[in-house]
């Protein structure tokens, strides 16, 4: 077999080297990812031609009503792109195979023509293209059809949820016969002016989506997210990383308080740190129907005992089934308690334009990924036909986002506000608060 280089980023050269049962790739748009499978798999296809080998290289994709929704066309273009590749191959309107017709290109969309798939015989390779969507259903009955001892998957997705099938099976797989790699335009040593131009324009124009277009991140952030363009401003400027504790500084623990129940809003608390003019967000924590045994378990389990517990209003209430507040309680369990006024009227809102006017003093470690997802989709209700405001959509996003803003309120306020000790025991058995 004669000698011939292939242009590959290097990113993906670890991916098409050696054994494997499965080859992979995610990552956001301009990467190349795309263009180099479909060029990977003519490759594949001419060595087996070489070899005398007869079978199927099936291109799927979880919804394809025609040929026109398949990665037909890109097979084409990838084949062309190599002079010497495109004259191995017989292209046609609606086929693609070798010229000696041994190995041929079939697709299927795994929706409906997902059981037709078992009576294709010596499938060699499957490319699932677009695979964030594909059940968990459609791989069970995909993968057993790879028969073929060397036979192998190929997929190539856009990051869209955690929870994919997609990304449990193959972006977290330990096994080392499962090599995938994440591919952005970056790492694409031929993105084109024409794109930069549009990432460019997204940036600043779409910053809701940039993240999830152009980073191959979850898309986590909704159109009209309350902190989708500062969002995006901290991931460019390098402020979403590690960020160490300074131990001479006060931990803070600011809280959206929940309630106990299937059906009760989730707790939230944000640890962080004033230094300076920075807020450095450090950790985060949340839970839903837990009771507050389980909250100040995780304090003292992470090691935020000294923190000093930033509640909103109503966390001086009492419980509605026990006499005793968020705040007495946590008092008792030896912590320091600071309870914010009401803020009356619009205060979600005070919030939001609280955070907004700080975004650009703050920093956030790894750790608080879930209060970061939960902000970036932190959106409003909306007046579609009047394009009004109607305030804060309250969901699963809005305990995290409360917290958040509580903490950029508490940051603002003048520091005269003393926090409540707990109680310490004086002789005769007498307490005292410390501290005002």
């Amino acid at each position: 077999m004669a000698k011939v280089q292939i242009e590959l980023p290097q990113k993906l050269i670890p991916v098409f080297t050696g054994k494997a049962d499965v080859r992979a790739s995610h990552g956001g748009r301009g990467s190349a990812k795309t263009r180099s499978f479909a060029k990977m798999t003519a490759i594949r296809a001419y060595m087996w031609d070489v070899e005398g080998r007869e079978g199927i290289i099936l291109g799927g994709r979880q919804y394809m009503n025609s040929l026109d929704d398949s990665s037909l066309e890109e097979i084409k273009a990838a084949i062309r792109s190599e002079d010497w590749l495109e004259a191995q191959f017989d292209i046609g309107d609606k086929y693609i195979k070798t010229r000696s017709g041994r190995i041929s290109y079939r697709f299927s969309g795994l929706d409906r023509s997902i059981e037709s798939i078992k009576s294709k015989s010596r499938i060699l390779l499957c490319w699932v293209d677009e695979a964030e969507p594909v059940t968990e259903e459609a791989w069970q009955i995909l993968i057993p059809t790879l028969r073929e001892e060397d036979s192998e998957l190929w997929a190539t997705w856009n990051p869209k949820r955690k929870l994919a099938a997609v990304e449990s099976r193959f972006r977290h797989s330990s096994d080392p016969l499962v090599k995938c790699v994440e591919m952005n335009w970056r790492d694409n040593p031929w993105f084109p002016a024409k794109l930069e131009r549009e990432r460019q324009r997204d940036l600043i124009e779409r910053p809701d989506f940039y993240p999830h277009i152009w980073e191959g991140e979850y898309q986590t952030v909704m159109a009209g997210a309350y902190y989708a363009r500062q969002l995006a401003a901290a991931r460019s400027q390098g402020r979403i990383g590690h960020v160490a504790a300074d131990p001479l500084m006060t931990l803070r623990a600011v809280w959206d308080i929940g309630g106990t129940g299937a059906k009760a809003d989730a707790c939230s608390i944000w640890i962080c740190q004033f230094i300076g003019r920075e807020i450095r967000w450090l950790d985060y924590y949340e839970a839903k129907g837990q009771p507050l045994a389980s909250h100040v378990r995780w304090l003292r389990d992470n090691g935020y005992t000294s923190a000093l517990c930033i509640l909103p209003h109503d966390g001086a209430s009492n419980d509605k089934v026990y006499d005793v507040s968020y705040d007495s309680a946590l008092r008792d369990a030896g912590f320091e308690t600071l309870v914010v006024p009401n803020q009356g009227k619009g205060a979600a809102l005070q919030r939001v334009e609280a955070a907004r006017r700080l975004f650009p003093s703050m920093w956030f470690d790894t750790a608080t990924q879930g209060g970061l997802e939960a902000i970036g989709a932190y959106h409003a209700r909306t007046d579609e036909a009047r394009g009004i405001d109607l305030g804060p959509e309250h969901d699963w996003a809005s305990h995290a986002a409360d917290a958040f803003g509580l903490g950029c309120v508490v940051y603002e306020l003048p520091q005269t506000t003393k926090p409540k000790r707990q109680r310490e025991p004086l002789s005769g058995g007498r307490y005292a608060f410390m501290g005002g």
